[in-house]
């Protein structure tokens, strides 16, 4: 997916065609080809969507639930969709770009007030990975997972920075949502995750597949939100994950400089 936030707001078409129209075409090759589970990747951006990338990806996530009624009956096909926050690291990550301003002693930052849900790659592949064994079709699995303030993870990158307030960019969230009020009627909470389903009639059935620790109905008004999420990471947890997964790209790079040498 294109996943820029500001360039979907000045460049539209592009991401259309590849969030949307790429969905569809995912869609369709799976159900020729009777692929057995499809787990579309999604993002916080796509609850309650309010610039072009969370829209498009709105879209998909509504493409891929609603693709199992084109699969029930004649093919096999189960869809699902993953729904989950920042991944650390990941490319376009705010990190480097803090890396890269220390040395100029002032860190901008967009609102000292901006949260966001945090989650590592190896926390996100493995909770695809369980999302695709546990789905019957049409659900949006969220993880549980953190939440950060992006003045703290300043603070922990660059604790001897300045921080600078430069503005919010076009198309960004004070904080993001990951379960709107108006899905959490429709979700059911387990331990380790949320389940959507937007059919009422499958919360018997999200129930009965539990593996008994304390899956419920979400209770009425219910958001997950990352600005009023109970679970979040201090400036000394952020520290030790910025660390590691520097630790992690070193060990990444130093691999792939190994297999470059010539036998």
């Amino acid at each position: 997916a294109l996943k820029h936030v500001p360039k979907g707001e000045y460049d539209p078409e592009e991401f259309i065609k590849t969030n949307v129209i790429g969905a569809m075409n995912i869609i369709d090759a799976a159900l020729e080809n009777n692929v057995k589970k499809v787990a579309a990747l999604s993002t916080d951006k796509a609850c309650n969507p309010i610039n072009l990338y969370g829209a498009s990806k709105l879209c998909s996530d509504k493409l891929f639930t609603a693709a199992n009624v084109y699969s029930g009956g004649y093919k096999e096909t189960c869809f699902s969709v993953v729904r989950y926050g920042n991944v650390l690291g990941s490319r376009g990550s705010v990190i480097p770009f803090f890396k890269e301003r220390i040395q100029t002693g002032t860190l901008p930052i967009t609102d000292d007030r901006m949260t966001r849900f945090w989650i590592t790659l190896g926390q996100a592949a493995h909770f695809v990975l369980e999302s695709l064994a546990k789905s019957k079709g049409g659900e949006i699995f969220v993880p549980r997972i953190p939440s950060m303030k992006i003045i703290d993870l300043a603070k922990a990158i660059g604790p001897d920075c300045k921080t600078e307030v430069v503005g919010i960019r076009p198309g960004e969230k004070i904080h993001e949502i990951l379960i709107s009020e108006d899905e959490a009627r429709n979700s059911v909470e387990f331990k380790e995750c949320y389940v959507v389903q937007a059919n009422r009639d499958r919360h018997k059935d999200l129930l009965s597949t539990g593996s008994g620790n304390q899956e419920r109905l979400c209770k009425e008004g219910f958001e997950y939100s990352s600005g009023s999420n109970t679970q979040w990471l201090t400036v000394e947890q952020l520290r030790e994950l910025v660390d590691q997964i520097e630790d992690d790209y070193a060990i990444e790079s130093s691999r792939w400089a190994m297999n470059d040498i010539p036998e």
